[in-house]
């Protein structure tokens, strides 16, 4: 067995009353939290682990796509920067390439990415009042930072609900 890509994860629970740029960017951490928590002292073929065929679901898989998935609303969509294809996954030949190509994927250099885009994330936001209006459309509509922060936090605690049910898979550990 290898040594656990991830270890001692930190989770700070969101206050009870906060203004509401705080309550937001709290769930958003707390559930980016509990996302690598689920991940917390596995290898890398834990991580890889696929739920049940023909689902490509892993854990690894979810790592991989909220790397994207940060990457998209706050760095193209808020910021209006280019997508990076080089440091992502999915591209026009392999559109599910954060959960299809993990077979072969370094865990940890996906991690690192993952953690990378979060940082990125938490900067492009940083002092932003909430009804700041994204440089790019989506759909022909356009964004606010608070939808985007609403949206976030929605996308990971759907993917939290995946990420106990795989963990449970792998080892049989559950809660939160």
């Amino acid at each position: 067995m290898t040594n656990p890509v991830i270890s001692d994860t930190a989770r700070t629970d969101p206050p009870f009353a906060a203004d509401e740029t705080a309550m937001l960017t709290a769930w958003l951490d707390f559930h980016r939290a509990t996302l690598a928590r689920k991940c917390e002292g596995l290898t890398a073929d834990q991580l890889r682990l696929r739920s049940v065929p023909p689902s490509s679901l892993s854990l690894l898989g979810l790592v991989r796509h909220m790397a994207e998935v940060e990457h998209f609303w706050f760095r193209a969509i808020l910021l209006g920067e280019e997508i990076d294809s080089d440091e992502l996954y999915c591209s026009e030949e392999h559109p599910d390439g954060d959960f299809d190509l993990i077979d072969t994927a370094d865990a940890e250099a996906d991690f690192a990415t993952w953690q990378r885009q979060v940082a990125a994330a938490r900067q492009a936001c940083a002092g932003l009042p909430l009804d700041t209006v994204g440089q790019r459309d989506r759909r022909g509509e356009q964004v606010t930072l608070r939808w985007i922060l609403v949206h976030m936090v929605e996308e990971y605690a759907r993917h939290n609900g995946h990420a106990d049910l795989l963990r449970e898979l792998v080892d049989g550990s559950t809660g939160e």
